[in-house]
């Protein structure tokens, strides 16, 4: 796994394989942490035409989409990989490592 690009404070786009994948920073209140979503076809090709400003887009409607809120209705819930159990965990770990090679440059 490694990130292909960020916004600082933001996100991380990483390359898993075949797979892009986008930790998105969720802020509500007091209450701050990531979703993690594999892009989606659609999602993919707004990447491919809008590079890092497609992604930046995508993002901001995760976070703005309050995926933490008690009764959300945030279509971006379902998707955050960090909620499936074991494999969650494990890609918590995968993604922090990958972050912290990117940070050491």
């Amino acid at each position: 796994m490694e990130v292909i690009d960020h916004a600082p404070y933001s996100w991380f786009l990483l390359r898993e394989g075949d797979a892009l994948l986008l930790d998105a920073r969720c802020s509500q209140g007091a209450f701050d942490a990531s979703v993690l979503i594999a892009l989606d076809a659609a999602e993919l090709a707004e990447r491919d035409a809008g590079g890092h400003d497609a992604v930046d887009r995508l993002a901001t409607a995760v976070h703005m989409s309050a995926p933490f809120a008690r009764g959300t209705t945030s279509p971006f819930r379902d998707r955050d990989l960090f909620r499936d159990g074991e494999r969650g965990r494990e890609l918590r770990r995968e993604v922090h490592e990958a972050i912290l090679r990117f940070r050491a440059g």
